[in-house]
């Protein structure tokens, strides 16, 4: 079974995390098939759109944390980083439905994608804090300036759950919809995208996309500190807590 699907129909690409049973948590292999597809879907001629959800009611848990408790010191992690990429250049729109939790990675790459539709019970979180880790995917240069710095501090550094009117009235997403007219409203969107002048939509997203040269930076930043952080005691405590469902020994993130 493929942990990530894909259907190209009516010139919309959907693409879907599809390991439901993990809430959609992402692991190296499903990094390296979405940078894929997202790569090719740049150059094909017959996607002029692409949607991403989750299957099984449910966006994405974020990393599969295992990948990290399991990292050697000096590991790369270039699957994560080839995925970025790929979505922060892509030229084409990227619609996102989310559903159930969108945590970590899950919230972030939503600051990437064009639209960004939810339904009302949907549950966002940016717990990097909570790792012993730091902001990733430029959320620090972006979530400050769409939100607020103050807003951007207490998701980032307090790293809890916040719900969908939160994330619409900050302007993590585009609307928030009914869970039964989720679907059909993102389908209608994305024909309508689909259905635009290709030259005239690739060329409005370029021009909308002013600051990417310090989006880019900024991911940079993060990255290098980000893997530094995934050394120190604080995020080791913190990944062997969660993976062995025991309390966090707090004395270690002094």
């Amino acid at each position: 079974m493929s942990l990530v699907l894909a259907q190209n129909k009516n010139r919309i690409l959907t693409i879907s995390l599809n390991r439901a049973d993990k809430k959609n948590a992402i692991t190296l292999e499903m990094y390296a098939q979405l940078a894929s597809l997202l790569q090719t879907a740049a150059d094909d001629d017959t996607v002029n759109v692409v949607l991403l959800k989750g299957e099984g009611g449910c966006f994405s848990a974020g990393n599969d944390i295992s990948v990290f408790a399991q990292r050697d010191e000096g590991d790369s992690i270039s699957e994560i980083v080839a995925f970025m990429d790929a979505l922060l250049h892509f030229p084409k729109p990227v619609v996102a439905q989310v559903q159930g939790v969108a945590v970590g990675i899950g919230t972030t790459l939503l600051l990437h994608c064009d639209m960004v539709y939810c339904d009302p019970n949907t549950q966002f979180c940016l717990p990097f804090i909570n790792l012993g880790l730091v902001p990733e995917y430029a959320s620090s240069y972006i979530l400050p300036r769409i939100a607020g710095r103050r807003k951007a501090c207490e998701w980032l550094m307090l790293g809890e759950m916040f719900g969908a009117q939160e994330a619409h009235q900050f302007g993590v997403v585009t609307a928030i919809e009914s869970p039964e007219k989720l679907a059909e409203k993102v389908s209608s969107v994305c024909n309508k995208l689909a259905s635009k002048p290709v030259f005239a939509m690739t060329h409005t997203k370029k021009l909308l996309t002013t600051e990417q040269d310090a989006i880019q930076q900024q991911i940079n930043e993060e990255l290098d500190v980000f893997l530094e952080a995934l050394n120190t005691e604080a995020a080791k405590e913190a990944f062997d807590a969660f993976i062995n469902k025991r309390p966090l020994n707090t004395e270690k993130f002094k």
